[in-house]
């Protein structure tokens, strides 16, 4: 597989960026990010490079918070194929 290259831009500079993700990815990637640069500048004032920082960790903490909200949920989910296969065995016996 080849690498794409997309030209985006985030917070009125133009950055190139190559990735096996598809072309409308990256965009949507980058739009969001700078979707998130302006609203913090709106509510902060804080300099471009400040506002990608405080982006950065506002992001990371999304995907910690959602990486942890899967692991409880396959938690949950497996607790369930559990009692479901113990409540066919119970019917069976």
């Amino acid at each position: 597989m080849e690498k794409i290259k997309t030209t985006v831009r985030i917070a009125g500079k133009e950055y190139a960026i190559s990735s096996y993700d598809s072309e409308a990815y990256v965009q949507n990637v980058a739009a969001w990010v700078d979707r998130k640069m302006k609203d913090l500048a709106q509510a902060t004032r804080l300099p471009t490079g400040q506002l990608a920082v405080l982006a950065a960790v506002n992001a990371t903490d999304d995907m910690m918070k959602s990486r942890e909200e899967i692991r409880r949920l396959k938690q949950e989910l497996e607790s369930a194929r559990a009692e479901i296969e113990r409540l066919k065995r119970d019917e069976k016996a």
